[in-house]
Order: structure tokens, then sequence, then C-alpha cells
């Protein structure tokens, strides 16, 4: 689980408009289960980040699995908008792999733990949170299935074991970097465009045919 980059700073809610201090709520949410996950997050911690009462915090959004869902779904929305995008209409955008992690990237920009949010094992099983969350990795996993066989075809790949294979090596490869992009927070969504893009051209000189051959 992603740690914090910064301190929170709470926010006074007295006189504040119903739609801002919802806002509020949701932000302060967002963070609490991003870093600390469902099972460890509280309602108690998360009214404290925001300056309020958790009874406030029920009456706003009912369960903490209800909060949950509600800070699940515009993370969900927003990532899979900017998934869209980047691969295109007819998934054959030039670069979909850098387009795709930056538009990821720029998607997280300014609450990077919010993909700890969508992708929380400690989330109860059978509960609406879980199902919600399931739906969206199936979203984002049938965009990648598409991405990774069309990468393939191209290479003159037509198995679909690979395409199988490429799938879950991309879902890692993304986990791993927006991971090492949470511990560093200096580094800008174009930096890190950047430097996958690097990283893909370093590790393309490694194949057999690409890479230099043995002595």
């Amino acid at each position: 689980m992603a740690t914090p980059s910064a301190p929170s700073s709470k926010a006074g809610t007295k006189g504040v408009p119903r739609e801002h201090r919802r806002r509020q709520m949701l932000e302060a949410a967002t963070e609490e289960f991003g870093t600390r996950g469902y099972a460890a997050a509280s309602l108690p911690a998360i009214a404290a980040r925001v300056g309020v009462t958790k009874t406030l915090l029920h009456q706003y959004f009912g369960t903490k699995e209800d909060l949950y869902v509600a800070c699940l779904v515009p993370v969900g929305d927003r990532l899979l908008d900017a998934i869209r995008t980047a691969m295109g209409p007819d998934g054959t955008e030039p670069h979909t792999p850098q387009r795709v992690l930056q538009g990821i990237f720029v998607a997280l920009e300014g609450r990077r733990e919010a993909w700890f949010v969508l992708y929380d094992t400690t989330l109860p099983p059978g509960g609406e949170a879980a199902r919600r969350a399931a739906e969206y990795w199936a979203a984002i996993d049938g965009l990648a299935a598409g991405g990774t066989a069309d990468l393939l075809g191209a290479a003159g790949s037509t198995d679909p074991l690979d395409a199988d294979a490429l799938k879950y090596v991309w879902r890692d490869l993304v986990a791993t970097l927006v991971r090492w992009w949470v511990k560093h927070p200096e580094q800008s969504p174009e930096a890190m465009t950047r430097r996958c893009a690097r990283l893909f051209a370093a590790a393309a000189t490694l194949s057999p045919e690409g890479g230099p051959s043995r002595p």
C-alpha cells in the first residue's frame, strides 16, 4: 500500500456550501483509502482529515463501503476515459503504450494514491465495493487485451496465449510504474512519460533481434 506523499491539511467546514463540503470529504476519504487501504482506513480518521464529525460523514455518504464506492467511481471513470482516449477510437494511435501511460499519469496527478483505491486487495469480498472495483478491472483489462493483441499482431504474432501473457505483463508493469511514481512525488506526468519511453527503448535493445550478439 502506498504511503502519503505529504501531510494532509484539515479544512474547517462550518458555513461551507454542501457540495464543497462533500468534495472535501471525498478528497479526504480518497487519501485515507488510498494510503491505508479499505481494511485499515477508518471513518473517524477521514472525518478528522476534514475537520467534521463521523456522524456528518454518515449523513452524507452512509456506510464506510458507501463512502468507498463514492471515491471509487470517479477514479475508475477517470482512468477508463484516459485509457480510451490514449488508445484512440480504433485502438491504433501511434506509440499507444506510452500514450496510455501518459494518460494514466495525467489522470492521477494531484491524487496519485487514487490508483490504490481502484486496486485495493483488502476490499470485503462479495460487497458492493468489490463488485464495482471488479467491473472497472474487467473494463481496463479488456482494453489492455485489445491493445496487446494489436501490438503482437503488428509484430507478426497471432498466438492468443502470447496476447494473454502480454496482458498480464502490461498490467503488472503499469502497477509497478505507478507505485514507483508515488514514491517519487517530484516526478511530473511528463517526466514519467519520458522515463517510460527511455525504459522501453532500453528494453528493446535486450531482445534477440535488437540486442547485441552474444560473444
